[in-house]
């Protein structure tokens, strides 16, 4: 109750600010994060003690509410940018939220993941990041030699001001080109956003200039599998360049028959 009771102070606060900028016919709307604490005291609201969790929880954990939704032309979705310091953004793109598909085939991994790990490893973020990173998942679905650099990066980036990815991979390829490959994880519940993703390139392209970067994401699903994606800047526009789902598994669940199979597997 307490936390449905949250998101709908939120969204009656998100609604009122769009509601202030919004024309009729625009793509773009713009505001500062201050006008949360001016809108709040007009309608009497009671403020969390942090202000940056009403705005992350309509870019990353809940749909934007059905007022503002359906300003959106067909075919399009608002997302919420920040474009600054302080300063956030309205924006239309063709897709906001990234859900692995139903259809795509599995491959079974054996597990590596150290017992202890295993035991105590929950369903969130960073029980996933543990898991990618002892199968060397990153290793697997890129194709190339890849090394954990840093969790929870966070980071300022002149145009979008504070910033954080998940997790930071340095690779080598056998060329010796070298790679920065960030990474967004998500538990069963949780959805990946474009936003995440134009996060992780901005910090890419400011951080490490002169590596090739590869944004990637993982997510847990419902069945047990561990989705992996790839994503490229297409067009001024996010896209899915490849992805894959792996099963963990002991290894009397990896058969003869389905090693042949993944042998005649198309690259």
């Amino acid at each position: 109750m307490a936390d449905s009771k949250r998101v709908h102070r939120y969204s009656q606060l998100i609604e009122a600010i769009f509601q202030k900028h919004y024309r009729k016919g625009v793509d773009e709307v713009t505001f500062d994060r201050d006008e949360i604490t001016v809108i709040a005291g007009e309608l009497g609201m009671v403020l969390p003690k942090n202000l940056g969790d009403i705005l992350y929880s309509f870019r990353y954990r809940v749909p934007l509410p059905a007022s503002i939704v359906e300003k959106a032309p067909e075919g399009f979705e608002w997302i919420i940018r920040s474009v600054g310091r302080s300063r956030y953004r309205f924006v239309l793109v063709r897709q906001s939220m990234i859900t692995p598909s139903a259809l795509l085939a599995e491959t079974k991994i054996l597990d590596s993941t150290p017992g202890v790990i295993a035991r105590y490893a929950l369903s969130d973020e960073q029980a996933l990041l543990a898991v990618v990173r002892y199968n060397r998942l990153v290793d697997v679905f890129t194709g190339i030699t890849c090394y954990s650099l840093q969790n929870h990066l966070r980071t300022t980036v002149r145009t979008m001001g504070q910033v954080e990815t998940d997790e930071i991979y340095i690779g080598i390829d056998k060329r010796g080109a070298h790679y920065v490959l960030p990474i967004q994880a998500k538990g069963r519940t949780d959805r990946i956003g474009i936003v995440q993703i134009e996060q992780d390139l901005a910090v890419c392209a400011a951080k490490f200039p002169h590596l090739i970067c590869r944004p990637l994401a993982a997510q847990f699903m419902q069945n047990g599998v561990i989705a992996m994606f790839e994503f490229e800047r297409n067009e001024d526009e996010i896209r899915i360049s490849s992805e894959r789902h792996y099963r963990l598994v002991r290894p009397d669940e990896l058969s003869t028959e389905e090693l042949d199979q993944y042998r005649g597997r198309l690259a």
